[in-house]
């Protein structure tokens, strides 16, 4: 084997564990749990965080950094595209902007289709009420 063929095996081998990283059902997980789960240091999560506005995590009361499960899933994927793709930290802001704006799009949960008719009893129905309501107050 020549030295690339090994080097692109080994970087196609980390790019394989970043995608099998397992998150233990947690709500919280403290900036050291997150570094190891992720394998980086934790300065780099810092520095992440002042260049990412997608990762937020909480501050305890004690001041300590506090992860939720997506905010491990925005490193995890944070980590992909700066290592194993090859962006700059300014092209992975952009690209997860547009996934973000891309999964509201899909996320959206449509309006249930009502027959006019529906719409007229429903529309009946707030009027009784309201008729109810304001008897009893003048009452």
């Amino acid at each position: 084997m020549s030295p690339r063929t090994t080097k692109s095996a080994a970087k196609n081998a980390a790019k394989n564990k970043t995608d099998e990283i397992f998150i233990p059902d947690k709500l919280y997980f403290r900036i050291g749990e997150v570094a190891t789960l992720c394998r980086l240091p934790a300065y780099v999560l810092r520095f992440w965080e002042s260049e990412f506005p997608q990762l937020k995590p909480v501050k305890s009361s004690t001041g300590q950094r506090m992860y939720r499960r997506r905010d491990v899933e925005s490193v995890l994927r944070i980590k992909q595209l700066l290592y194993d793709q090859g962006f700059t930290i300014v092209g992975a802001r952009q690209q997860l902007r547009s996934e973000t704006k891309s999964d509201k799009g899909q996320a959206a949960i449509p309006f249930p289709a009502q027959s006019p008719a529906e719409i007229q009893r429903i529309r009946q129905g707030l009027r009784e009420i309201l008729n109810l309501l304001s008897t009893r107050r003048m009452g």
